[in-house]
């Protein structure tokens, strides 16, 4: 079990961290690498040869402004990629727009914008689909986690 967040510029790693949180909580291995689409195609390449290589199964590809990363990164690879769109200009919608916005046939699963720990989240679903103890780590947090609401807002709330 091995997921990639790849983010292209080094001032993204905040907004990315949420991702890391998130497979870390399941336990779910991953590396973190900056490579940009614009920058440095021919290590992008290689790198995300190297993934397929060793038995990465899902890439989580963050991006702001024109966003061309995670679909570049479908463009090169067979594995589910999910794009972070991340704000760095227009409220991130023009992030979120490119990576949405992919031509048939090489589809990337989008977040909302700065959201990557939804990313985690929905890498650890699709592994969850191969790996039945992740499956039940998974099953016990959604049932906590509805135990949780539920304890915090029985009481109701105080306007």
């Amino acid at each position: 079990m091995k997921v990639a967040i790849i983010f292209g510029s080094k001032s993204d790693t905040d907004k990315m961290r949420g991702a890391a949180k998130c497979l870390k909580e399941f336990d779910v291995e991953y590396s973190a690498h900056v490579l940009s689409a614009h920058r440095v195609p021919e290590k992008l390449v290689e790198t995300l040869k190297d993934m397929e290589a060793t038995g990465y199964e899902v890439i989580i590809a963050g991006a702001g402004l024109a966003a061309h990363l995670p679909g570049v990164i479908a463009s090169k690879t067979v594995l589910p990629v999910i794009g972070v769109p991340i704000e760095a200009a227009f409220d991130g919608m023009d992030a979120l727009l490119s990576i949405v916005q992919m031509p048939k046939s090489i589809p990337v699963a989008t977040v909302g914008v700065n959201n990557s720990y939804n990313a985690g989240m929905l890498a650890v679903q699709m592994l969850s689909l191969k790996y039945p103890e992740l499956k039940e780590k998974l099953v016990n947090f959604r049932k906590e986690m509805k135990e949780n609401f539920i304890a915090d807002n029985e009481a109701g709330v105080e306007l």
